[in-house]
């Protein structure tokens, strides 16, 4: 198994756990969550690609995969994720790079043709 459709099988465990042990924390962050990437006034398209730069910037790996991947979903196409990796790269620094070498792997299998 690949290390993106790991993330996606822990991510889904996970919340099916808290949700079976009716995490009142967990369910206010879902709500916060649809709340958040509701449209707007900016789409959640735009809002996908603003978590994706961001993800790239706090070098979180699941983060990428989910948000490249809703975004992807909510119209996004592969230069728009790139360019919000590229924003992600730029805002911080060096270190961001590294994070976008996992980005781009995940545009790899999202945009796969």
């Amino acid at each position: 198994m690949d290390e993106i459709s790991l993330i996606n099988r822990k991510r889904a465990a996970t919340h099916q756990k808290l949700l079976a042990l009716d995490s009142k924390v967990y369910r206010a962050f879902l709500d916060m969550e649809a709340a958040t990437y509701a449209d707007g006034a900016l789409a959640k398209k735009h809002k996908e690609l603003i978590a994706v730069g961001i993800s790239v910037v706090m070098d979180c790996e699941s983060c990428m995969q989910w948000h490249i991947d809703q975004a992807a979903k909510a119209g996004a196409t592969q230069r728009e994720v790139l360019e919000a990796v590229e924003v992600g790269i730029e805002m911080g620094g060096g270190r961001a790079t590294v994070s976008a070498r996992f980005a781009l792997e995940v545009m790899q299998k999202v945009f796969a043709d």
